[in-house]
C-alpha cells in the first residue's frame, strides 16, 4: 500500500515538473465596467522563485466559481493549470452604484510558471453560468518584460508547519492595522484564528495537510479605516469598512499591494486580521478572508469567512434586501451548500435520502426559491456549533482536491 502511495506521489511530481518551473508567475489584471458590461485588461506580469500552489489536479476545478483562469500549452493545447475564483468587481456589479458609475478593480492571480509559451484565458460568468466576459493572451516565459521580483521577506512566524509548501496547503494569516508595538498582540490573534479554524471539522481531521504562517505586516496607524465616521488610517493593506456603502463590509481593494507585501512567504490562501473591535469583514472565494480580530464574535466569524474564501461556500441566511437577484430557478448555484433544485442531484440529495441533511427554504440572501441543508450551520449563524454535514463534505472535497 505504502509503495503505491509513493509511486503516485512521484508521478504527480513528474507531471508537474514536465510542464512547470519551480517559479511563480504573477499576472495582474484590471477588471472594469458597469452593471451591464465587463472588460478585462492585462496590467503586468512578474515572477518569483518557488511555487506554493497545488501540484495535483492541475487541469481541473473543484467548483465553477464566478470566474476561472486557465493556462494551456500553446503547442499541444494541454491544460496546464485552472483555478476558479470570485471577485469584488463582480460583486460590485450587483450594486445600485454600478448602474450609474463605471469602475475598475485590481485582480492578481498566481500561476505556475510554464516551461514553454502558454495561453492564459480569464473568464467571468453571469448568474446563469454563461460567459459574461473573456480575455486571452500568450505568456512567453522568456519574455524580458516579465519583472523578476526580489522579495523582502516580511516578519513571520509559523504557527503550524507539517511540511514544505510543495506538499501542504499554505495559509497566511496577515496583520492589518497593527503597529510594530502591537506585533505580539497580532501573533496571539493569529494563533486564536488558526485554533478556531482547526477546531471545526473537517479542518481538524485534515490538520496535517496544512501549514499556517502568521505574517506580521506593520502599519503606521493602529486600527483600520472607517470612512463612514471620517476615519482614514495609514495601514499596510489599506483595508476599510463601508465597502459598497455597507457599514460592516470590510475589504481591501489594493490587491497588488497585498501580494507585493506577502511576496517571499509561501501562501495559497490568505486570512487578514484587522486590529479593531468593530464587527465586520468579508470572504471572497480564492481571494482572501478579512475579519476583525477583537470583536466578541471574532472566532466564529473568521471560520465563517474562511468557508467563503477557501471553499466558496455560500451564505445560508437571507434578508431579501439585495439590489439584484443572485439565484434563479432554472440555474443550479455552483456553491456546494445551497440549491435551487434545478439540479439537486448534484448537491446533497444523497445525504437527504440517508437522513444526514435537510432541505429548508431560505438561503443565499433569498427567502424563496433557494434552499439550505440544515436548520443551523457555521455558514448560517455565529451561534451554530460548527459546519453542517453538507458543508463538512464540501470542505473535505476541497481539501482533498488540493492534496490528492
Amino acid at each position: 500500500m505504502m509503495k503505491n502511495v509513493i509511486c503516485a506521489v512521484l508521478l504527480l511530481i513528474v507531471s508537474f515538473a514536465a510542464s512547470a518551473q519551480e517559479r511563480t508567475l504573477r499576472v495582474d489584471y484590471i477588471f472594469s465596467g458597469t452593471d451591464k458590461c465587463a472588460e478585462i485588461a492585462l496590467d503586468e506580469l512578474s515572477c518569483f522563485d518557488g511555487w506554493a500552489g497545488r501540484r495535483v489536479n492541475l487541469g481541473k476545478v473543484p467548483v465553477r466559481g464566478n470566474g476561472q483562469i486557465c493556462m494551456t500549452d500553446v503547442h499541444s493545447g494541454d491544460t496546464l493549470y485552472r483555478m476558479p475564483f470570485s471577485t469584488l468587481f463582480q460583486e460590485w456589479q450587483t450594486t445600485e452604484e454600478a448602474t450609474s458609475v463605471r469602475r475598475s478593480f485590481e485582480n492578481v492571480f498566481l500561476l505556475p510558471m510554464p516551461k514553454a509559451r502558454a495561453h492564459v484565458k480569464v473568464t467571468l460568468y453571469d448568474f446563469h453560468g454563461n460567459i459574461a466576459s473573456e480575455y486571452s493572451h500568450v505568456v512567453d516565459p522568456s519574455d524580458v518584460l516579465i519583472r523578476h521580483l526580489a522579495p523582502v521577506v516580511p516578519g513571520h512566524r509559523y504557527l503550524l508547519q507539517n511540511g514544505g509548501p510543495e506538499e501542504k496547503i499554505d495559509v497566511a494569516i496577515v496583520a492589518e492595522g497593527y503597529t510594530a508595538e502591537e506585533t505580539d498582540m497580532f501573533y496571539a490573534d493569529a494563533q486564536a484564528a488558526m485554533d478556531a479554524i482547526l477546531a471545526h471539522e473537517p479542518f481538524g481531521t485534515y490538520k496535517d495537510r496544512f501549514n499556517f504562517v502568521a505574517v506580521a505586516l506593520t502599519s503606521a496607524d493602529s486600527g483600520v479605516s472607517v470612512p463612514g465616521k471620517g476615519e482614514w488610517k495609514n495601514t499596510a493593506l489599506k483595508a476599510h469598512f463601508n465597502t459598497f456603502y455597507s457599514d460592516r463590509y470590510l475589504t481591501t481593494l489594493r490587491l497588488k499591494n497585498m501580494h507585493d507585501r506577502l511576496c517571499g512567504v509561501p501562501y495559497e490562501h490568505i486570512v487578514i486580521l484587522a486590529n479593531t473591535e468593530t464587527y465586520g469583514g468579508g470572504g471572497i472565494f480564492n481571494l482572501y478572508t478579512l475579519t476583525t480580530a477583537h470583536h466578541p464574535s471574532f472566532k466564529p466569524v473568521v471560520v465563517h469567512e474562511f468557508g467563503h474564501s477557501f471553499a466558496g461556500l455560500a451564505d445560508e441566511y437571507y434578508y431579501d434586501d439585495q439590489y439584484v437577484q443572485y439565484y434563479y430557478p432554472d440555474t443550479e448555484p455552483w456553491e456546494q451548500n445551497i440549491t435551487t433544485l434545478a439540479d439537486f442531484g448534484s448537491k446533497w440529495k444523497d445525504m437527504l435520502e440517508a437522513g444526514d441533511a435537510q432541505l429548508l427554504e431560505g438561503a443565499g440572501y433569498q427567502s424563496k426559491g433557494v434552499y439550505r441543508p440544515a436548520a443551523d450551520c457555521r455558514m448560517h449563524t455565529n451561534k451554530a456549533e460548527g459546519f453542517c454535514p453538507v458543508c463538512q463534505r464540501a470542505l473535505g472535497r476541497i481539501i482533498k482536491f488540493y492534496t490528492e
